[in-house]
């Protein structure tokens, strides 16, 4: 039996059973996707979209690892459904840098030493993005308890506190 193109694209289109369409924006561009509603949006980016630089630590929204912006406010991606953030701008790692221009967050990261084994990085840079896009505090102690739900098993602490600061104290001079 043939079918009529309508019929063929009216099967193009079915869905896998349990799953939607879910149109997210990224980095600035758009992707759609069939998923089911239970897909975490860590596992939206990482598995489906192949943005694996968001990285999955503790899949419990213990460890920061996951940290990503939402509409420019940082969340940890690993406890949100990917249907819940249709609307919203997401912002991994992979969308701070400009082409070959690294982000000031991660020239400062690269420049203070803030990183040993690496795994934590992309969510402690994320989450440092945000950190100075909502205000925080930015002295030392701020930075410590602003950046207290993302973990760094190596101890890079006093790099991430200096890289923070110094972007920090970047942007307040540059206005």
């Amino acid at each position: 039996m043939q079918t009529s193109p309508k019929t063929s694209t009216a099967v193009a289109k079915t869905l896998e059973p349990g799953s939607i369409d879910v149109t997210l924006r990224i980095n600035g561009k758009s992707h759609t996707l069939q998923i089911e509603p239970r897909v975490t949006l860590l596992d939206a980016l990482r598995e489906r979209i192949g943005l694996t630089g968001t990285k999955k630590g503790c899949d419990r929204g213990q460890c920061g690892a996951c940290t990503v912006l939402v509409d420019g406010r940082r969340i940890n991606s690993c406890l949100t459904l990917a249907v819940m953030h249709e609307d919203a701008e997401i912002t991994t790692i992979e969308g701070l840098a400009r082409g070959d221009e690294l982000h000031p967050m991660q020239a400062a990261f690269i420049k203070h030493d803030g990183f040993q084994c690496g795994y934590c990085t992309p969510g402690q840079i994320v989450s440092a993005v945000g950190l100075l896009a909502e205000g925080c505090p930015t002295s030392d102690e701020g930075i410590r308890e602003c950046m207290s739900g993302n973990l760094c098993r190596c101890g890079a602490y006093p790099g991430i506190v200096a890289a923070v600061r110094e972007v920090h104290q970047t942007q307040t001079s540059n206005g």
